[in-house]
């Protein structure tokens, strides 16, 4: 990843802007929700890969900041959404998209499915990611 900062450093103009923009790793909430609210089933199982891709990015950035190439101007943690209109379409949505880093408990799966076949006809299922984004500037 410094290899990858390097370049990006090398290339940006001076004062340019560089965005850190990604998923972290937070056992991430599924939920269920329609046109009445939502409820939450459970969390996700974070898989030792993607916690790892965190550490190596977070220790990235610190190390290009520590040679002096970025400062970091601002850094925020958000939600982000992704959705399903039945558990079966997120299941098979994570066993191809995040197999090895994020992982659908047996049990979580069962009481999204419950929530689902008993809510509201319009009821949808999401899991809420924890994004980051940062802005770094060139000096």
């Amino acid at each position: 990843m410094v290899h990858a900062l390097s370049e990006i450093h090398r290339v940006l103009k001076p004062n340019g802007t560089l965005l850190d923009l990604r998923p972290l790793e937070d056992s991430w909430s599924v939920e269920v929700v329609s046109s009445a609210g939502w409820q939450v089933a459970g969390r996700l199982i974070d898989m030792p890969q993607g916690v790892a891709d965190d550490a190596a990015a977070n220790k990235a950035m610190r190390d290009v900041e520590a040679r002096g190439w970025f400062i970091q101007k601002i850094s925020e943690e958000f939600p982000y959404f992704y959705s399903w209109d039945t558990p079966t379409e997120m299941k098979a949505f994570m066993e191809n998209e995040w197999e090895g880093f994020e992982k659908l408990d047996e049990e979580v799966y069962r009481t999204t499915a419950s929530l689902w076949a008993s809510a509201n006809a319009d009821a949808r299922v999401r899991v809420r990611v924890k994004m980051h984004a940062a802005v770094w500037e060139k000096l």
